[in-house]
């Protein structure tokens, strides 16, 4: 037995490697630098983890995400292996701490941001570690062709000076050509190896339908399914909703989007991952790093922003290998609503100078200087001062933030706590002839405890939304009792922050950005097509157009989507057994993909893909994740 086969099996209880994995490891370990484009539940931790287990010295893996670093920190630590992260610290010590743990404690991993190399004392502490890998996770978002495309990882090239001799293995689960080639370039890889797995999966089967009680359809849906699912919708509001009515209609649901606090985040990701909810409702902050082995059910209620992004969403079902379905349900207007609404928001070079102009203005930042104070910022107030779109103005924030002028730091709603100080009948003397303070307190004291104790977070959005009132009749009342001693309360007047980080430069800070800002709304507008394609599409397997749409376009008709299964009846059946029999014949000798078998035999490409079909069906072959056939064993 190899030596990665033994930590293989003495950490992970695994007794063999799925594809692609021990070449990628051996390459590692051979120190050449590689790209791992394995496809969602692929195993790519592995790939980094073993050989950094097998050398001397340290590994630093560059990850996106907090709470991906802190799962993946947490299940290292539970298997007896030291490893840390860098997340969420606020003192320096606690930075320094950390460091110095990977200097001199014998750690094996650190797990840090691409924002958080940029630090200057992070750099030169790296200097005295003995680096031998960077793992690069989610490389995609090194792209501007990629989703999620984070400018700070263009910076990750900078740690070859730090550490000149390791080894870089970028990894990621969806890139096309041309994201694969900005990987190679952004990281300055050395020779650099590629390593593409498949991307079919023949568990999963994808469904478009057009359906206009969606609501109707989807409770349809999750009746049906028995095991976990995710539904995703596009705005916030809607998790909610959607999962309130879901509860009503005896589906346990909880749901998830990012303006929720941390806390809560965690409490409703936790409630699905142990299945004490059945159903998550989610935006697409729900995303990457998300791991259930049960989901068997994806639902998309909206149209996906790219196809990159349903991709990845529709590949959290079926991780068990069970059967799963990723169903997207499509209203008749849909199309036609994405097309103007998707287009219409996308913010050219102008609108954002504007914003940015606006913005120094709003918050009287002098021409050439540099405000580092944390500005309270209240996004509806600063949209009708200027007479702006929200929308489009809160896109625009987003690029800004997104190039490294400013950071947009949102609450979503206003913080406000509150603290009863009077008992019960001193408090309802201060209502009794006042009904809409009645209703307010009455309704605080029902949706949260504890307020007669200690200081409470409420929001004030919620028990606006409850009692038909809006949010400033809220904040005047509470503010009355305040005045009175009845109870301490507290108001911010802001839902968001902003911080400059550059100088204000007006025209030459949007200047110097302008041309990636452009190349990206280009991007934008080609993904939006590709993904309305691929709805309108009705005459191609739906699991073909995706696996095309990766580079990979010798796949197979799945058999099980909307259109194979629309489609069935027209090819089954209708060859000849002797073409059976020498397909048979044929894979006895050695596994072959389809394109092989009909270079190597007197069949037509259809026909061979309908036989083929048959014996998976039939289950006398069976398909491999390279998209060999093989006879199956008995």
């Amino acid at each position: 037995m190899s030596l990665p086969h033994q930590i293989l099996k003495r950490y992970w209880k695994f007794s063999e490697f799925r594809p692609h994995q021990l070449e990628i490891i051996e390459a590692v370990l051979d120190q050449q630098d590689c790209i791992a484009l394995l496809p969602t539940a692929g195993g790519k931790s592995i790939c980094f983890q073993i050989p950094a287990l097998i050398k001397k010295g340290i590994c630093i893996v560059i990850s996106p995400l907090i709470a991906l670093m802190q799962d993946q920190v947490k299940g290292l630590n539970a298997k007896g292996i030291k490893a840390t992260a860098l997340t969420n610290l606020d003192q320096l010590g606690d930075l320094e701490r950390i460091l110095d743990n990977c200097i001199y404690g014998d750690y094996k991993f650190l797990y840090l941001s691409p924002e958080r190399l940029q630090n200057a004392l992070v750099q030169e502490r790296i200097k005295s570690m003995d680096v031998h890998l960077i793992a690069v996770d989610e490389a995609h978002c090194i792209s501007q062709w990629g989703h999620d495309f984070r400018p700070a990882y263009r910076s990750i090239k900078d740690i070859r000076g730090l550490c000149p001799k390791a080894t870089i293995l970028a990894l990621t689960a969806t890139a096309t050509k041309k994201v694969i080639f900005d990987i190679d370039e952004q990281l300055a890889l050395k020779q650099s190896k590629l390593f593409r797995g498949s991307f079919f999966r023949k568990n999963l089967s994808y469904k478009t339908m057009i359906f206009e009680d969606k609501n109707f359809k989807i409770k349809a849906l999750l009746k049906s399914n028995k095991q976990s699912a995710i539904v995703y919708t596009s705005s916030r509001q809607e998790t909610q909703q959607l999962a309130q009515m879901l509860n009503l209609n005896g589906i346990s649901s909880g749901y998830y989007h990012g303006g929720l606090s941390n806390k809560e985040k965690e409490h409703q990701y936790n409630q699905w991952i142990s299945d004490k909810t059945n159903v998550i409702v989610a935006t697409n902050a729900f995303g990457m790093g998300i791991d259930k082995a049960n989901v068997s059910l994806v639902v998309h209620t909206d149209i996906p922003e790219s196809l990159e992004h349903y991709f990845q969403e529709a590949g959290r079902a079926g991780r068990n290998q069970d059967k799963a379905e990723a169903v997207l349900l499509i209203g008749t207007n849909d199309i036609q609503n994405t097309k103007k609404w998707r287009i219409d928001q996308i913010v050219d070079v102008p609108y954002i100078k504007l914003i940015y102009k606006k913005l120094c203005a709003y918050f009287q930042i002098p021409y050439g200087e540099l405000s580092e104070e944390k500005h309270g910022f209240n996004f509806d107030a600063f949209c009708t001062l200027y007479g702006l779109a929200k929308r489009k103005t809160y896109n625009s924030l987003k690029v800004l933030e997104q190039h490294g002028l400013i950071v947009f730091e949102e609450y979503f709603k206003k913080k406000a706590t509150i603290f009863f100080l009077v008992n019960h009948n001193t408090l309802h003397k201060s209502f009794e002839h006042n009904d809409k303070l009645r209703l307010i307190v009455t309704s605080i004291l029902r949706t949260y405890e504890g307020v007669n104790s200690q200081e409470t977070n409420i929001d004030i959005g919620k028990v606006a939304k409850t009692l038909h009132l809006n949010e400033d009749e809220i904040i005047e009342n509470l503010n009355a009792l305040d005045a009175k001693e009845i109870v301490r309360f507290k108001c911010g007047n802001s839902d968001a922050q902003i911080t400059f980080i550059q100088p204000r430069e007006d025209d030459r800070a949007i200047n110097r950005i302008s041309k990636v800002v452009s190349t990206q709304n280009k991007n934008k507008l080609k993904k939006i097509k590709a993904v309305i394609h691929y709805i309108e599409n009705n005459s191609v397997c739906k699991s073909q157009q995706l696996l095309t749409y990766f580079d990979e376009p010798e796949s197979m008709p799945c058999g099980s989507c909307n259109v194979c299964t629309e489609n069935k009846g027209h090819s089954h059946n209708n060859f000849e057994k002797d073409n059976v029999d020498l397909i048979l014949e044929a894979l006895k000798v050695k596994p072959m993909t389809s394109r092989e078998l009909v270079s190597n035999l007197s069949i037509s490409s259809n026909e061979v893909i309908a036989i083929l079909r048959h014996l998976l069906e039939v289950e006398q072959i069976q398909q491999s994740q390279i998209n060999e056939f093989q006879i199956k064993c008995p």
